[in-house]
């Protein structure tokens, strides 16, 4: 677990001095391009240096997309349909103000980090592999920067890979 700690730090640092609008743009063309025919998504809200979502999510919608976002009830996330209002919930995230649990199809994830067996290292919370072990058949696709691609991370037994990662440079496949 020291370990894992060690690498979220460093990487935190990493991913807000790769952080730029002209990435995100270049990151939400890719997850247009290579999943665009999907109708579901289910999108985290970006906080902080995460690959920003806001403009992503607005072109799923301007498609007719049904987008989903997630909302943390009792220590447990869950898929519910993107609406406004949005009010801070679990470490100061927006989220919809409730809703019903919906299953999106594409599930688009923020990390820290990524391996090249598409392992990713999020903030440590379990959310989102947890999630994935709820709905094993939804498509999980990280939102990076090239930069944050690392070698061989730490892994538990809980952890689920990612089947891709969405770059400013393209998209990496893994499964």
């Amino acid at each position: 677990m020291d370990e894992k700690k060690t690498i979220r730090a460093r990487m935190k640092a990493v991913r807000a001095g790769l952080q730029s609008p002209e990435k995100d743009k270049l990151i939400e063309e890719n997850v247009l391009s290579a999943f665009g025919e999907e109708e579901s998504f289910f999108v985290y809200l970006s906080f902080g240096s995460e690959v920003s979502t806001k403009g992503l999510i607005r072109a799923l919608l301007a498609r007719g997309k049904k987008v989903c976002v997630p909302r943390i009830e009792g220590g447990v996330m869950c898929s519910v349909p993107y609406r406004e209002p949005l009010e801070a919930g679990a470490y100061g995230i927006l989220q919809p103000q409730g809703g019903e649990e919906t299953t999106c199809r594409v599930a688009l994830t923020p990390l820290l980090a990524v391996d090249g067996e598409g392992y990713r290292l999020g903030y440590g919370g379990g959310y989102y592999d947890k999630y994935f072990a709820l709905h094993p058949d939804v498509l999980r696709v990280g939102l990076a920067y090239a930069g944050q691609a690392v070698e061989g991370l730490p892994r538990e037994q809980t952890d689920m890979p990612l089947h891709a990662v969405v770059t400013e440079k393209g998209v990496m496949r893994f499964l």
